[in-house]
C-alpha cells in the first residue's frame, strides 16, 4: 500500500486523508522532516497559504519538501497550489514548480464559495476562496477548466486545482498517486 503524505499544519488536512483512505492509501499527516521519509506522495491541502508558508519555513521544511517533490507526485490543491505556482497575485513566496500564475482569492471570498461542474461535465467542482489560474506556462497541461479557466492543471508529477477535490471525489486522488 502507498503511504501519501498530508501536509497538516493547518487548513483541510483531514479530508484529504480521509479520500487517500476511501481511495486505497494510507495517509500520514506530515508536521516534520521525520515524517516526509518513505512517502510516495504529497499533498498540499487548502487552508491560508501565507499562514502555511509561516509554518514551513518556521519547522524547515521547505527543502525537504522541494527535495520530496522532486521524485514524487504532488496534488496541491487551493492554497497548496498557490504554493507550488510560478507567481502569485497579491505577491507572495511560492515554491514555483508549476509554471501557472494565480491570483489568491479571486474566485471569490468565503461567503461566495460554491459548487459547479466543469466544462466537459467529468467532475464536480468546490470552490472555496479559490485561487484563480491567471496564466499558464508552455509546459502546464490544463486537464480541467470552468467557464473557460482552466482549474486542473499538470506539470511533470505535480497536479494543482483551484477547487477542493477531498470534498466530493477521491478519483483524482488515486489518477495522481497510481
Amino acid at each position: 500500500m502507498k503511504t501519501i503524505g498530508v501536509l497538516a499544519l493547518q487548513g483541510g488536512f483531514d479530508a484529504h486523508c480521509r479520500a487517500l483512505f476511501r481511495a486505497g492509501f494510507d495517509a500520514r499527516r506530515v508536521r516534520s522532516r521525520e515524517e516526509l521519509a518513505g512517502l510516495d506522495g504529497l499533498v498540499l491541502p487548502g487552508g491560508e497559504s501565507t499562514v502555511q508558508l509561516r509554518m514551513i519555513g518556521r519547522l524547515g521544511l521547505e527543502g525537504p519538501i522541494r527535495e520530496l517533490a522532486r521524485t514524487r507526485p504532488v496534488l496541491a490543491t487551493c492554497a497548496g497550489l498557490i504554493l507550488a505556482a510560478r507567481s502569485v497575485t497579491p505577491e507572495q513566496p511560492s515554491f514555483g514548480w508549476l509554471d501557472v500564475a494565480v491570483s489568491r482569492n479571486a474566485w471569490g471570498r468565503q461567503i461566495a464559495s460554491f459548487e459547479a461542474d466543469d466544462d466537459a461535465g467529468a467532475r464536480h467542482l468546490v470552490f472555496i476562496r479559490a485561487p484563480r489560474i491567471t496564466s499558464v506556462g508552455k509546459g502546464v497541461e490544463v486537464m480541467a477548466t470552468y467557464r473557460g479557466e482552466p482549474v486542473l492543471v499538470r506539470s511533470g508529477t505535480t497536479i494543482g486545482a483551484t477547487f477542493h477535490p477531498e470534498l466530493v471525489d477521491e478519483k483524482l486522488h488515486i489518477s495522481v498517486f497510481n
